[in-house]
């Protein structure tokens, strides 16, 4: 019977919680992509991506650079520190449904007052105690519960804010060192357009000593040179700035990275247009607003229970005697017991105010939930639409380098042959330069925008169980 009675009562402590249960809200979405063009997908479409999704672009030094990233960087170190701290604060919300156990003791002596007490009854006495204590608060309305729901849902913030912060270092790294094997590769198409200059100013330096060109001539060809050596010191000022920034990212701060060749990285496989957009539950900044909802969820219980009386129960055992000696005998033996109870009843509107501001920082977080994901979903069509217009542009671009590498060869067999001006020549450089730059810029934004998609489908399309789980 009394074993009964036990656990109805603790039934009922169980399931007295006040406050709302959390329920995810409902956030309509279109089931696709809608607007994004159609690519040409490869083969390994349906193939699941990896958490280590950079291994695609096949790059030795890439793999290693974003490996000393994830290691090394402080962000990351960060992270993991406020990972630590919050699991802290979990041991410590859950150690407070526990009764604490503290051990006290105490020495006094004392003489009593003759001015108080008859003089034969004044004499000196010691007090010698020692005891165990403890106290409880009975989660009678849950407000101990809702502390420890409102912490497990920050240490798992704390999770998918680390897998955010991962997610954006690999991305930024991997960008970081597509810009520089594209600068790698404009240096390279520079020099070769300075080369290409100087051997013109050779030519036309004698034309004008042969009397077959004017001194306009010569000062185009030597205005030309100058660009393009101009615009080569600025190319090698730009790649020596992302080498510094991948080294700040690796926390290598002497970083040197090899010239390499952009032409070599490979592009990922491309998602299937059916995407549906549910995937986007597995990126970690969704996440971490969830778990932010559902801490703030629960403080509004905690609010709400404040409201309540707080039931707690006490106790004491231990000894007390006038002699150390005698302090463990049994008729030294001291205990208590005892049950409170308090309840406000004048806090001039505080706790209601208390519970007001729970509420309206519940509201908040679900819009900052409800945000993420409308703003993730436009990051997913961005890139979509990004990675398909850049490969759909890099035929068109090429199809301009050709063209433009023609028209220079043309315009320079007719000014030789003295048949158009210098001028002709000029223009036909620039043009082939700037194609030059174009194409291998737009190689640069396709790899970038394929690394936004994978980030912004939070490391790829396969509905995996992320890195933190709730």
């Amino acid at each position: 019977m009394h074993r009964r009675l036990a656990m109805a009562v603790a039934l009922a402590l169980a399931g007295c919680m006040v406050g709302p249960d959390y329920q995810r809200p409902q956030t309509t979405l279109p089931t696709a992509y809608a607007g994004a063009p159609v690519v040409q997908a490869n083969a390994d479409s349906a193939v699941a991506i990896r958490v280590d999704w950079w291994t695609l672009y096949d790059d030795r030094m890439l793999n290693d650079l974003v490996a000393a990233a994830l290691s090394d960087n402080l962000d990351v170190a960060a992270a993991v520190a406020r990972i630590e701290e919050f699991d802290a604060d979990l041991r410590e919300a859950n150690a407070a449904l526990f009764p604490e156990l503290d051990l006290g003791a105490s020495a006094a002596r004392s003489r009593s007052s003759g001015a108080v007490a008859a003089p034969q009854s004044i004499r000196v006495s010691n007090d010698l105690r020692i005891a165990l204590s403890t106290s409880f608060e009975i989660d009678f309305w849950g407000r101990l519960r809702r502390l420890l729901e409102s912490a497990r849902a920050q240490v798992l913030a704390t999770h998918y804010a680390k897998d955010v912060v991962t997610l954006s270092l690999a991305g930024l790294t991997s960008q970081t060192y597509f810009l520089l094997r594209s600068l790698d590769a404009q240096v390279t198409a520079t020099r070769e357009t300075l080369a290409t200059r100087e051997e013109y100013l050779v030519v036309v330096r004698r034309r004008v000593d042969a009397g077959l060109a004017s001194g306009l001539d010569l000062a185009q060809a030597l205005g030309a040179r100058s660009d393009a050596a101009a615009q080569l010191k600025e190319l090698v000022r730009q790649r020596d700035l992302a080498e510094h920034l991948l080294g700040t990212l690796t926390s290598r701060l002497d970083l040197k990275v090899a010239p390499g060749d952009l032409a070599q990285l490979p592009f990922p496989p491309t998602p299937p247009m059916d995407l549906p957009s549910t995937l986007l539950e597995r990126r970690p900044d969704i996440r971490l607003a969830e778990e932010n909802l559902v801490a703030a969820n629960a403080q509004i219980g905690v609010a709400k229970a404040a409201l309540l009386p707080r039931i707690s129960l006490t106790g004491l055992l231990g000894g007390e005697s006038a002699e150390l000696s005698s302090l463990a005998r049994s008729s030294a033996g001291i205990w208590s017991i005892g049950f409170a109870l308090a309840q406000p009843i004048f806090t001039w509107g505080r706790l209601t105010a208390e519970v007001d501001a729970t509420t309206a920082r519940q509201k908040q977080a679900l819009i900052g939930y409800q945000k993420s994901i409308q703003t993730a979903f436009r990051e997913v069509s961005d890139a979509l639409v990004n990675v398909g217009q850049t490969s759909a542009m890099e035929i068109d671009l090429q199809s301009s380098v050709d063209a433009a590498r023609d028209a220079l060869r043309l315009s320079t067999e007719r000014y030789e042959a003295g048949y158009s001006a210098y001028l002709a020549v000029l223009d036909a450089q620039r043009s082939l330069n700037i194609s030059q730059l174009a194409l291998i810029r737009n190689r640069q934004s396709q790899l970038s925008a394929s690394v936004d998609l994978m980030k912004a489908l939070g490391g790829g399309w396969t509905d995996e169980t992320p890195l933190a789980v709730r």
